[in-house]
């Protein structure tokens, strides 16, 4: 229980987080661009990068690890979790592995968001 409430809690603070950062990004660099998406995203890889390797030099309790890397840069940032995930695996020797999760994750991800919206489109004309 403990555990789920550091998550939930985490996950709160991250996103309140990361419309914060969108915000001052859009403030600042306008919309013609996603500037607060690519903001988010480089600060929470940042962050996951340097907590990680803090956290392998003294472990987080479980609670704490769960608050910090599934609640708060999880809310945050999934595409830091997915980097920190591409780099482990080049770094262990796998990086034909690291390559294919790059790609079949972008490639994936963009066709099924075209998918997603070509389907509701298509089901759902009128709304």
């Amino acid at each position: 229980m403990t555990k789920l409430l550091a998550i939930a809690l985490g996950g709160a603070a991250g996103a309140l987080l990361r419309y914060a950062v969108a915000s001052w990004a859009l403030r600042h660099w306008g919309a013609a661009f996603p500037w607060g998406t690519l903001a988010v995203n480089v600060a929470g890889c940042l962050a996951i990068g340097a907590l990680w390797a803090w956290s392998d030099r003294a472990p987080f309790p479980p609670a704490v690890g769960a608050l910090v890397f599934v609640g708060v840069i999880g809310a945050f940032t999934t595409f830091s979790t997915f980097a920190l995930e591409a780099v482990t695996l080049a770094r262990s020797g796998a990086v034909g592995s690291a390559l294919l999760y790059v790609g079949a994750s972008n490639g994936l991800g963009l066709l099924a968001v075209a998918l997603g919206s070509a389907a509701v489109r298509a089901l759902a004309p009128a709304l």
